[in-house]
């Protein structure tokens, strides 16, 4: 088939410039605000291997200091029994660790953490009513210690499910500790689990009204209204987004130097598409963290969707200037100049986005001989030889090198079978696609094996003269994705009529492409190749015209179609007209010119009079 038929379609699961600002510790919270992550840590990874059970909202991290208030003897028979309960616990014997737990709540109950502890253990063993009473044995000896009444709030909601309960212990535990965070967490995590949005914001308002030096609290409590107002599948309203901004900047006023916070403020406003607040954070961390491979690569993005591409291009320089061996610099710099190429190759300044093309290319190129072990680096080179820069040949050999240094991963090899196709190694790249289905099948990687790559290895079986087994594997990418299929519908159906086959079927198919996009000069330029094909003249021409003044370049596979078939309606004159232009978009085709200098002598000087084909 024709090459501009098989309409190269490069899946580029990569995309450059896409954002990754993530709200750090609460990301989930974001996108599923009816799902706040518990603040109570989990289970020792010893413990969850054993129990075949683990909840992250059970407040099980070792007390920092038992404080025991006992005296002598009976004080050291407490920690004694404590660091033999965690040996326990670290070996997996849940029960055993209980009961020495037990043995030193049995001398000061009003261990707060290590009765958390406790309570959280005997969750675990489905045991609520002991976990309740240990919890209110503590709070008996030591009122005033507001962890066992967020313990309590939790359990009474999510095993109990008694929400009252657990809206009073939630509030008791902000009366006994106002700048705790966790409780304002606790109880929005309540009011929230019970659909009740607008009264987790009012405890939320309640917060903001703390005074509070922490950064920590601040931090937490923005997430907690992003949690809230942020929807997935909507931007935040301005008056949301003012709310929420008021608490990060209480944050940043209280950060000081701290570049994990000024960092976790950044992303905020990154991820909210506030980078004009974002980059001078992110130049803070820098200054800070000089070498934040993160947060520079951020800063790069946000220069770039602000437009400022020369100072992400002026920093990234002199970062490689002064760091030749941190290949990251290399990495973003290559994304930058990436983004610049494509603007050029937009405004049609095609010389121009070549050379800069090529400068991308180079700062791959470098970051790998840096440090060849980032698959990422792999595919984005990869992306671009087979893009932009139309090098087939040298994106087998670098995807060659990539599949060797990273075996099992059917992405690469998926690329590689691409790359195949592109350089005509048509055997090899059915055997590649092949290969990459099956460590993909293998892997369950969802993401490789899709829509698009049926099309690709359908495309790939075309072009290595298996039509049958093309049509196959197109007919699974229709079947994946029908909503957008005529491009697959289109290219059975051309490459049946381009090989005089099923021409009935290729009809068919290629009407129903046009049903979705009823002006593709592509599709048109199909239906009237298959009219051809079927001796319908008239029609094919009328269409093939149609795909002509439709098709947004000249093309000269639809102009060299039209002068077959004007040559079928006798109009000799024409058809020479229409494969001259069609010769002259495509100088390297030996076949459309030997068929016009042989029909230049099978007619002679007699002619028809010259008419405009168009």
């Amino acid at each position: 088939m024709r090459e501009r038929k098989k309409r190269r379609v490069l899946v580029r699961q990569y995309s450059f410039f896409t954002l990754s600002f993530l709200v750090a510790a609460s990301s989930s919270a974001v996108t599923r605000p009816t799902k706040i992550t518990s603040p109570i840590a989990g289970l020792s990874s010893a413990a969850t291997k054993k129990s075949g059970r683990q909840d992250d909202s059970l407040y099980l991290k070792p007390a920092a200091d038992l404080g025991l208030r006992v005296a002598g003897a009976h004080k050291a028979d407490a920690l004694s029994h404590f660091v033999e309960g965690m040996a326990f616990e670290e070996n997996g014997e849940m029960d055993r660790a209980l009961e020495v737990y037990r043995k030193v709540l049995n001398v000061d109950p009003g261990q707060a953490q290590l009765a958390a502890r406790v309570a959280g253990l005997l969750i675990q063993q489905d045991d609520f009513p002991q976990a309740i009473d240990v919890l209110k044995d503590a709070i008996k000896a030591n009122p005033n210690n507001a962890e066992p009444y967020q313990q309590l709030a939790f359990i009474y909601l999510k095993y109990l499910k008694r929400t009252d309960q657990a809206i009073d212990y939630a509030n008791r535990a902000i009366a006994l500790n106002p700048e705790n965070a966790e409780g304002y967490q606790r109880l929005v995590e309540i009011e929230v689990a019970a659909g009740q949005e607008k009264k987790a914001l009012e405890v939320l308002d309640r917060a903001a009204k703390v005074r509070s030096n922490d950064p920590g609290f601040w931090m937490r409590l923005g997430k907690l209204y992003m949690a809230i107002l942020f929807k997935s599948d909507s931007q935040p309203k301005p008056d949301e987004l003012k709310r929420t901004n008021e608490i990060f900047k209480k944050a940043a006023e209280h950060a000081g130097d701290d570049p994990a916070v000024l960092k976790e403020i950044a992303d905020y406003y990154a991820a909210s598409q506030q980078l004009k607040e974002a980059i001078p954070l992110y130049l803070r961390v820098l200054e800070l963290q000089p070498d934040d491979a993160n947060a520079r690569e951020k800063l790069a993005t946000g220069f770039i969707l602000t437009n400022q591409r020369g100072k992400a291009v002026e920093m990234l320089e002199q970062i490689i200037q002064e760091h030749p061996e941190k290949y990251q610099s290399y990495d973003l710099l290559a994304q930058v100049l990436d983004d610049e190429a494509r603007s050029l190759q937009r405004a049609n300044r095609l010389e121009e986005a070549k050379a800069k093309f090529a400068k991308v290319a180079a700062n791959y190129e470098q970051s790998l001989l840096i440090n060849p072990n980032h698959p990422s680096t792999y595919l984005h080179l990869a992306e671009l030889l087979l893009g932009p820069s139309r090098d087939a040949d040298r994106a087998v050999k670098l995807l060659m090198e990539a599949r060797r240094r990273f075996p099992g991963a059917p992405e690469i090899v998926y690329y590689l079978a691409i790359a195949q196709r592109e350089a005509k190694q048509s055997q090899q790249a059915v055997a590649t696609f092949e290969e990459a289905l099956h460590e993909a099948q293998l892997d369950e990687d969802d993401e490789v094996i899709n829509a698009k790559f049926y099309f690709n290895y359908g495309a790939a079986a075309e072009q290595a003269g298996l039509y049958e087994k093309a049509a196959d594997l197109l007919r699974k990418s229709i079947a994946l994705d029908p909503a957008n299929s005529a491009e697959a519908y289109n290219y059975v159906g051309y490459m049946w009529a381009d090989h005089n086959m099923h021409l009935d079927e290729a009809e068919a198919m290629i009407k129903r492409a046009l049903e979705s996009e009823p002006n593709n000069a592509s599709y048109l330029d199909s239906l009237g190749w298959v009219e051809f094909r079927k001796g319908k003249f008239d029609q094919a021409l009328s269409d093939l015209l149609r795909a002509a003044k439709t098709v947004e370049r000249d093309d000269p596979v639809v102009f060299e179609h039209i002068g077959d078939t004007y040559l079928k309606l006798n109009r000799v004159r024409e058809a020479l007209d229409a494969w001259q232009k069609a010769l002259a978009l495509d100088p390297k085709n030996k076949t459309l010119a030997d068929k016009i200098e042989a029909t230049k002598k099978t007619i002679g000087k007699d002619l028809p009079e010259k008419t405009n084909p168009t």
